[in-house]
Parts: structure tokens; sequence; C-alpha cells
């Protein structure tokens, strides 16, 4: 099950592999990647771990790859789609919840 506290290290997992350091880096502001920069960031490091994981697989079956290296791409490929899907559910809820507002 995915909670808040997991989406929010992912959300900091995220941060590093774009460069920030914090909340404040992502801020386009304060110079740094605004967000739509890192939602890219985070969806193309999803493809590239759902394309290495099928390069595994295409490894294994031509007996160039170990199992354990094909149930490891394919564990990172999955948990990167689990982040992509809950940071997603995130921002639909925060904007649906904002619709709700009264103006």
């Amino acid at each position: 099950m995915i909670t808040a506290l997991s989406v929010a290290k992912a959300y900091a997992a995220a941060q590093k592999g774009i460069g920030g350091t914090g909340p404040d880096a992502a801020g386009a502001a304060a110079g740094g990647a605004d967000f739509g920069a890192m939602v890219r960031g985070v969806v193309d490091n999803a493809i590239g771990a759902s394309k290495s994981a099928e390069q595994q697989i295409v490894a294994h079956a031509q007996g160039k790859a170990q199992l354990i290296d094909v149930a490891t791409a394919v564990s990172a490929a999955e948990t990167s789609l689990e982040t992509v899907m809950a940071v997603r559910d995130q921002v639909i809820s925060a904007y649906q919840e904002i619709m709700r507002m009264p103006i």
C-alpha cells in the first residue's frame, strides 16, 4: 500500500536525482528546476528502468544474464512505476481538492 510517507520519500529521492537538495531547490523562483522538470525527470527515470528490465529479460533469454539481475531490474522498474503512480494520484487528489474550494 502506498502511504503519504512513501510518497514524500519518493519525492525526496526524485529531488536528489535531478540535482536538488530539498523542497526549496525545486522552486522556479529560487533558480532551481520547476515542478514540470521534476516530473519529467521522474517519468524518464521510470521509463529508463523499464527499458533496463526489458534488456535484462532479453539478455537472460539469450543466456547472457543471471536471473538475479533480471529480478533486480524488474523490481527497480516496478518501484519506479509505483512511485510515478503515487505522485500522479496525489497530484490528482490535490487538483480535485482545489476545484472543490469556494471562490
